[in-house]
């Protein structure tokens, strides 16, 4: 087998990756990479710098992806309504294949033998990132520290780090697996295991808890352009800043915990807890305006794709075609989901106020229960319905004249 000579490490700076390493270091002898990729977890890129060089980097890369995460992978799965088994957004699986298209970018420009990341051989992010490493550097060896090594625990991982003095950021009393982005911050491990117990208050980074919340609600205007936001109350902003106004805004009333037991890639459940106050508020009016602009047929064959959408993100499957074409149909879609919603947060609840839109498709006019208003000439006429009805249950009635109805009846 050809010797590995450079691997370059998709860095975290956390526990796991600042052993990895250490450990893949000292087991290839070879020049190592750490490669940080900032997809807005608040890192201090002096502080990553300084924490891989002691753990063993021969070089350091810090990347700026908080635009992209959020413009062309947030925003995506938003225009989708991509959610995945109904609670979770899903900010964590998108991240990871920007991290590894970063990650890649570097291979090849450092032209390295091998790539690594310090998923766990339990989780999901192990099967994002090599199925994305696979597409973008698919002649490049992957390396998986923790499907390797001799290690088994956290437990173990701070022990090691301790023998050979690495920076340590969990210890053994709070063993917390935390992962931070622009879209939300999740938390595994410890004593969240334990599905009696209730995540404390003082773990939270983004939301409040709703009891503590406010008394008085907060209104929002949020403004959609073919699906993407793009102004809060009025005033246009940015990505970034939109989405970093919202995490404030909707986590300040108690907006955004979702506790949640998922089914995992590999089959495994497992329990996590999120908070993403912006993604849930956005998540809500996204969808009351696809439902004030989408004739029946587009919006509930859309409903469709987004569970194999957010299954696809999940299972890691963001570079492949099929989620390619499903994007092709999603931005058709969003040509009309234009307008604005207005929204009360309110100590953990977020409630649709208004909802209006120049391709709005509700006419009052024909809604209404009483007489229809208007000098327009009259669209729907009652008698009309009794042919559609007597068509539409044809086979129902053909179904019981033949007495399969009776004969099923029967005990």
């Amino acid at each position: 087998m050809k010797r590995i000579k450079k691997i370059i490490l998709a860095y975290s700076g956390g526990l796991d990756t600042s052993v990895i390493l250490h450990w893949l270091k000292k087991k290839y002898q070879c020049s190592m990479v750490a490669c940080a990729v900032d997809v807005g977890q608040k890192d201090n890129p002096s502080v990553l710098k300084e924490r891989a060089l002691k753990s063993g980097a021969d070089k350091f890369y810090f990347l700026d992806a908080k635009k992209d995460f959020v413009e062309n992978y947030l925003w995506q799965a938003l225009k989708a309504n991509a959610i995945y088994e109904g609670k979770y957004l899903l900010a964590t699986a998108l991240a990871r294949p920007l991290i590894a298209k970063k990650v890649a970018e570097i291979a090849e420009k450092e032209k390295a033998d091998a790539v690594a990341h310090g998923a766990t051989g339990k989780g999901n992010d192990q099967v994002r990132f090599e199925l994305a490493f696979q597409v973008l550097l698919p002649k490049v060896k992957i390396l998986a520290p923790w499907r390797e090594w001799e290690i088994k625990s956290r437990a173990e991982e701070i022990i090691y780090a301790k023998k050979y003095h690495l920076p340590l950021t969990v210890t053994p009393e709070k063993p917390y697996s935390i992962d931070q982005n622009l879209g939300h911050t999740s938390f595994e491990g410890g004593i969240l295991e334990d599905l009696d117990s209730l995540p404390e208050g003082k773990i939270f980074k983004l939301v409040v808890p709703p009891e503590k919340a406010p008394s008085q609600p907060t209104y929002l205007d949020i403004d959609f352009e073919e699906g993407i936001p793009t102004k809060i109350n009025g005033k246009e902003y940015i990505s970034i800043e939109l989405l970093r106004r919202l995490n404030y805004l909707a986590g300040r009333n108690g907006i955004g915990i979702v506790d949640l037991v998922e089914n995992r890639i590999t089959g495994i459940k497992s329990r996590g807890i999120y908070e993403a106050p912006g993604l849930t508020v956005l998540h809500l009016a996204h969808r009351e305006l696809e439902s004030l602009t989408l004739e029946r047929e587009t919006l509930h064959y859309k409903e469709s794709i987004a569970l194999r959408y957010a299954e696809l993100v999940y299972y890691g499957l963001w570079y492949s075609p099929i989620r390619e074409a499903f994007d092709a149909f999603i931005e058709i879609t969003q040509k009309r989901v234009t307008g604005k919603i207005k929204l009360k947060l309110n100590k953990g609840n977020c409630q649709i106020v208004s909802r209006s839109s120049p391709f709005s498709l509700y006419w009052q006019d024909l809604a209404t229960f009483e007489k229809e208003r208007g000098k327009h000439f009259q669209i729907f006429n009652p008698k009309d319905a009794e042919g559609f009805i007597n068509l539409f249950g044809l086979p129902l009635r053909v179904f019981a004249l033949r007495g399969n109805y009776l004969k099923r009846g029967k005990k």
